[in-house]
């Protein structure tokens, strides 16, 4: 059996489910909103490589080393992004949360953070994980600043780590959050979406 298992989760008019060959079109829209691919430090599928990126999703899947959700908003079934657990290791009890990113339309908004609850929530409530960790590019500033905001603790930098979509090489910030911290970062999730809500 899988250390996580398919499963829907819903909150504040998010949803995520597991992604699927059904979710193409409406990924491939999402991409579109604000040509996401055309960022150099981001993993968004080119147009053309939607269903290439979902079949490699699903491969990993089967593999056991990813699991991918498509990020819908639960009232339209429009799909917004996509998100995945990722470097799952079931034997120490530690995954990351990763291959993250949403249409132009919708970021900035209280769907990130949504996601992260959910996501983490899951993570530590109900698979029992002691560490959840995410990693990002280092030129990747909004994103570094996305993760300390879940109070994620930076782990460090791993150097000439892996390749961008344009062939060059990045650096690799680290960041992870043990078990114990959890409680504390869920209150302030909760409390950033509740802001979001007086404030809409």
């Amino acid at each position: 059996m899988s250390f996580v298992q398919p499963l829907v989760m819903c909150q504040n008019g998010v949803r995520l489910e597991p992604l699927a060959q059904e979710h193409e079109e409406g990924l491939r829209a999402a991409a579109a909103d604000g040509q996401l691919w055309k960022l150099r430090i981001t993993s968004v599928p080119e147009p053309q490589d939607t269903r290439a990126y979902i079949e490699n999703a699903l491969q990993m899947r089967a593999d056991g080393n990813r699991f991918a959700f498509a990020v819908c908003d639960d009232a339209s079934g429009e799909v917004l992004g996509s998100t995945s657990y990722h470097d799952i290791l079931p034997a120490v009890k530690r995954l990351e949360i990763g291959w993250t990113w949403y249409r132009k339309s919708v970021q900035r908004s209280h769907v990130n953070t949504t996601c992260k609850l959910l996501m983490m929530g899951n993570a530590f409530d109900q698979l029992g994980c002691k560490v959840v960790g995410w990693r990002t590019d280092n030129f990747n500033f909004a994103s570094q600043r996305a993760i300390e905001r879940l109070g994620a603790r930076k782990d460090g930098v791993i150097r000439g780590h892996a390749l961008r979509r344009d062939g060059t090489i990045r650096d690799t910030v680290m960041y992870s959050m043990r078990a114990g911290e959890w409680p504390e970062a869920r209150a302030q999730l909760l409390s950033l979406l509740e802001l979001h809500a007086q404030s809409a």
